[in-house]
Formats: structure tokens, sequence, C-alpha cells
């Protein structure tokens, strides 16, 4: 599956890219470092169309996300291209209301089936906690 087109940054080590799907939803996708470990990046996307309210964890329910979600893995492999020394990686799934802070996400687990295609088993360790997921580069 092809991702959709991606914006880069202006500047090549930037840290926000930005899609639209042909539904012209426009996503964000959103790289930020913790102050404790500037190689631990915390990856953030959602939704920026008003028509969404600002909601940025929505569920557009256009029936690409299996296309969107290509497309944020591509990202992410951009991104890491740009920083190579990146040690970690983050990811958090939002869960609905009503539910538990221990169960998994749906959002979660579609994240998790898209691991693979950004952090080969060979070179990161993957964990999922709650719904936190960690990409750990191997040492």
């Amino acid at each position: 599956m092809e991702p959709y087109h991606i914006i880069a940054p202006a500047i090549p080590s930037g840290q926000v890219y930005q899609f639209t799907t042909p539904h012209d939803v426009e996503y964000e996708v959103r790289f930020g470092r913790k102050k404790k470990n500037i190689l631990h990046s915390v990856v953030v996307f959602g939704v920026l169309n008003d028509e969404y309210e600002g909601e940025e964890y929505v569920v557009t329910n256009k029936g690409d996300a299996f296309r969107v979600m290509t497309t944020i893995a591509a990202v992410i492999r951009m991104y890491l291209s740009e920083h190579p020394n990146m040690q970690i990686v983050e990811f958090t799934g939002i869960l609905r209301e009503n539910t538990q802070s221990e169960h998994t996400s749906q959002r979660t687990k579609l994240y998790a089936r898209f691991l693979p295609k950004v952090f080969p088993s060979n070179i990161w360790k993957t964990e999922i906690k709650g719904n936190r997921i960690l990409a750990k580069r191997l040492k």
C-alpha cells in the first residue's frame, strides 16, 4: 500500500510533517523530545481539520485507516533517517471514555500492527505497556 504524499518540514531535521487524504482530511505528525533524554522521541499525530472541532485523536471513519497508518510509518522512517541516533520512540494510544487505563486501546492495537514496518526486530525491541508503545534501539 502506497503512503499518501508527505509534506516534510522545510528543514530536514525538523519535527513536524503533514499529509492530506483524498477525503481532504489533513494530518499532522509531530516528534517531541524528552527533556531528560534527547534521544527519546514521542510521536504525536492527529487531524487538523476544523470540522473535527480540534479533536486531534478523532476517528474519521473514512475507511482509510490502514493507508493513514502506512503514511505515518513512512513519516517515522523519514524522521529516523534524519535522526539516526534516536534510541527510543514512544507512542500513546488514547482510550475512549469510560475505559479503564490498564486496557489497551483499539488505537494502540492498530499502532502495534504497523510496528514491524518501522522497527525491524533485529534493530529495535518494542514493548506495549497499557496504551504506551516503546520502541527501543538494541545496543
